[in-house]
């Protein structure tokens, strides 16, 4: 039996039970689950830059905004005030959509 030992999707153990598979499962304490939530961000992140498609892109990208979602609740917030805060810094220090890339500022 593989052994994968990380956080998956809250269906996962139903979609698995339904093939008649045998399976564990455990619940994790908080300091296990944010530990594990930010490992998920890097598998995800990890896939989202392997990715060679653009459909392929956005299947990670929503994997990655739905960890962002969980973090946000663990850190007692919500993803309209993740939203929030994005605007407001963008306003002050704008997006990324310029593609600007520094390449060196004078010491004083």
């Amino acid at each position: 039996m593989p052994v994968y030992n990380k956080l998956v999707r809250d269906r996962i153990p139903e979609v698995i039970d339904n093939t008649g598979k045998q399976f564990s499962t455990r619940v994790l304490n908080d300091e296990e689950y944010i530990k594990e939530l930010k490992n998920k961000s890097f598998e995800e992140l990890k896939e989202y830059i392997n990715a060679n498609n653009d459909n392929d892109a956005i299947e990670e990208l929503a994997d990655l905004l739905e960890i962002i979602h969980s973090l946000a609740e663990y850190h007692g917030s919500s993803i309209l005030e993740v939203e929030k805060v994005r605007q407001k810094k963008a306003e002050k220090r704008g997006g990324f959509k310029e593609k600007i890339f520094l390449i060196e500022v004078e010491d004083e």
